[in-house]
């Protein structure tokens, strides 16, 4: 977002090219005369499975999890998308332009996450970033790791590694361990080839490479305060930099959380979903407070939907139920914008406007953002209008 509010103008195509305090120097008929409204840039929702589990289907439209084994690094999200669901449509009305797209939480480790645009969907103007998500990727921003209640039910089903917390870890751990000696192999082989002999090629080895280097982030999806500490452990022993993905007992331990550093600086959480029930044991302590209770003790914070467990054109809802629990409007706003890109690292490209920022814009006709009502009059993405009149 800009700094602080204030009357002016933007001038963009794919790009915010420039903008400015008053009036432009120049105005042209194709301009557009926002009439006293509100400009914020697109909302992003952090973590979702938008387009790999579909609406309206069961088995055949979910591609969330690859529960056949355990330990997936190598799996990629990007190969599960569908681009044609209606939910891009719907998140797009409601003036969500990036989403962060994760699989499941059936396996310790699930798979490579990515953030995309919400250019998908049936009513896209834009025929060709509607059709094929490659056109609509934005990049790569982690990997996907799951402790507690999930992997422990879906192979306690099986009566197979892992069903307790202990072996959850340790299936991540072992992966870790070995990705942590085939980088090292790799690395001395790349500084010296004739000396060192080039690791046989391990793909899921070689997917953990970026979180090993920090060039990426590790998602642990963790509910409870223990599982939390677990992925904090985990990370400390392999020196990554994690998110905790939706951090439900955050606000329980939140004084000792805000002591704790990462590669990356403070502690990082996604939080969300927060319009769902009580649905298994580890949500039993879910609190509305959570979000705010994390921002005040120095934890970086965005908020998501966790779509479809709460659907996702419900965001701006979410945020008015972290407003609810006791955060002020603003930092609500940065929840859903600029922080949700920092956590993703991709704050150069979206989450604020500044000149050379894509494009992603909402415009309001007052700053009623966040309520039942609340809805853009207009969408653009990379600078092209999108249709904003889609019922949901």
């Amino acid at each position: 977002m800009a700094d602080t509010p204030f009357e002016g103008w933007i001038e963009f195509e794919d790009k915010i090219i420039d903008m400015g305090e008053g009036k432009p120097a120049e105005i042209f008929p194709a301009d557009i005369n926002a009439m006293g409204g509100v400009i914020i840039p697109g909302f992003i929702d952090a973590h979702t499975h938008i387009g790999i589990i579909e609406s309206g289907l069961g088995f055949e439209g979910d591609d969330c999890n690859e529960a056949t084994d355990p330990f997936t690094p190598n799996l990629r999200v990007i190969d599960g998308i569908n681009p044609m669901d209606k939910y891009w449509d719907l998140a797009r009305a409601q003036g969500i332009t990036t989403v962060a797209i994760a699989p499941g939480s059936a396996n310790p480790v699930g798979g490579r996450i990515i953030a995309a645009k919400t250019t998908g969907g049936v009513f896209s103007p834009d025929c060709k970033k509607s059709r094929r998500i490659d056109d609509m990727y934005l990049a790569t921003v982690g990997i996907k790791f799951a402790l507690g209640e999930n992997p422990k039910a879906v192979y306690n089903e099986r009566s197979t590694t892992p069903i307790t917390r202990m072996a959850v870890a340790m299936v991540i751990r072992e992966g870790l361990d070995k990705a942590k000696h085939y980088m090292e192999q790799y690395d001395k082989h790349k500084a010296d080839p004739e000396e060192n002999e080039k690791p046989e090629f391990d793909s899921k080895s070689h997917a953990l490479l970026p979180i090993l280097r920090r060039e990426q982030k590790a998602h642990f999806h963790c509910h409870r305060a223990d599982d939390i500490f677990t992925a904090l452990r985990i990370s400390k022993e392999f020196n990554l930099d994690p998110v905790l993905v939706h951090a439900t007992e955050g606000y329980m331990i939140a004084d000792i959380l805000a002591n704790e550093s990462t590669p990356g600086g403070t502690v990082s959480a996604i939080v969300g979903p927060l319009l769902c029930d009580s649905s298994k044991p580890e949500l039993e302590h879910q609190d509305l407070c959570n979000a705010n209770t994390l921002l005040k003790n120095g934890i970086k914070v965005a908020l998501c939907t966790d779509h479809p467990e709460t659907p996702i054109h419900y965001l701006s809802l979410t945020a008015a139920a972290a407003m609810k629990g006791g955060m002020v409007f603003d930092n609500a706003m940065r929840c859903v914008t600029v922080n949700a890109a920092k956590i993703l690292g991709i704050d150069d490209r979206v989450g604020s406007l500044k000149i050379g920022m894509d494009a992603d814009l909402q415009l309001y006709d007052g700053y009623e953002l966040f309520g039942m009502f609340s809805k853009p009059e207009k969408v653009f993405i990379g600078g092209q209008a999108m249709p904003a009149d889609i019922c949901g």
